[in-house]
């Protein structure tokens, strides 16, 4: 695992090397405001860091406008202090997942695909993220400690698909990450491997060349999901990326979460659905909010959210308009919402 630095964000070291860029992720409250020339921020709490550690790459801190308290992408990543207000219905764990976890290290929540938490930690922490309270150290693997999980897909000849998620998968080390990816990989019934990452947007610099090799050799199709939630985040610094994925023949998708004040917005959905794919990646899921505790200022109603998404399905070909979902406990596959309503 990658050691993270309390290196100021002012005296960061300008490297292409991914593991330098992670290390120093880490950095408080005061330096990511004094980074992007704000004096102060109303929003702004040292409490709900403690809470929640503020980790943002220097990649996507660029992408952020100096100057400006209500930018999209700051609002994503600042702790603020409404996290630290309790709000009924929003739980430590709102997906009860500990009910669909048979052995360490993965979950088994729908009948053919299961879940591997592949990593603890991640380069960029979301404040809106349901797992912020999640006990990883309850499901920490050394590579023997992940054969019983390797063991439970083996038996169980219904699953056919294996998704690394955690935390971020791609922090592990290439070494880790690729022993694991293919291990998966030899397991003749699988024949989909699904990656969820939050890093090829925050920290592009990870799709280094040896981890990109160790992609492009695995047997069973790959696919990646990035997590982007605005515009902002793209970039055409970012299109050698998933034009290196696309030419090992990955399938590239995305899943969003609606957030009030950062993309509760049809216009900005669709720059973001145009944007994906211009990179080569298709809109997969827009979810509503898991009711995380620390996360429910981000909340948009059902009724919002259902006028909002009806007004870019007006503006985009059905290809590119992602699936209004939610997930819910005990339920056999995401939720899609119904978008019929009545105005009250």
């Amino acid at each position: 695992m990658i050691q993270l630095s309390t290196t100021s964000v002012e005296n960061y070291e300008t490297s292409s090397d991914w593991k330098v860029c992670l290390s120093q992720s880490k950095m408080t409250c005061t330096e990511l405001l004094s980074y992007l020339n704000l004096d102060s921020h109303p929003l702004a709490n040292s409490e709900a860091e403690k809470l929640f550690e503020l980790r943002v790459p220097k990649g996507y801190l660029n992408k952020i406008k100096k100057g400006d308290p209500a930018d999209p992408l700051l609002l994503q990543v600042l702790p603020q202090a409404r996290e630290l207000l309790e709000v009924p219905g929003f739980t430590d764990n709102p997906l009860d997942e500990a009910k669909y976890n048979p052995v360490q290290g993965l979950f088994h929540k729908y009948e053919n695909r299961v879940l591997l938490i592949a990593s603890s930690t991640c380069a960029i922490n979301c404040r809106y993220c349901f797992r912020r309270t999640f006990p990883y150290d309850e499901h920490r693997q050394s590579r023997s400690d992940w054969q019983t999980a390797l063991d439970y897909i083996s038996s169980h000849k219904q699953v056919d698909e294996v998704i690394f998620s955690g935390g971020d998968p791609l922090i592990q080390t290439n070494q880790s990450l690729l022993w694991l990816l293919n291990e998966v990989d030899s397991i003749q019934h699988v024949t989909r491997v699904r990656i969820h990452t939050r890093m090829l947007t925050s920290l592009p610099e990870r799709l280094d060349d040896e981890l990109y090799i160790g992609l492009k050799t695995l047997k069973t199709p790959l696919i990646i999901v990035t997590h982007c939630n605005h515009p902002n985040e793209l970039g055409k610094d970012l299109l050698p990326i998933f034009a290196k994925l696309k030419s090992a023949n990955i399938t590239l998708l995305n899943q969003s979460v609606l957030l009030k004040d950062v993309n509760n917005n049809a216009m900005i959905l669709r720059e973001l659905s145009k944007q994906l794919f211009q990179l080569g990646i298709l809109p997969y899921y827009l979810f509503l909010l898991d009711s995380v505790a620390g996360a429910a200022h981000f909340e948009v109603s059902d009724l919002d959210a259902k006028k909002i998404y009806l007004e870019l399905q007006s503006m985009l070909p059905g290809y590119l308009v992602p699936r209004l979902s939610r997930e819910e406990p005990g339920k056999a596959a995401k939720t899609l919402v119904n978008l019929d309503f009545k105005e009250s």
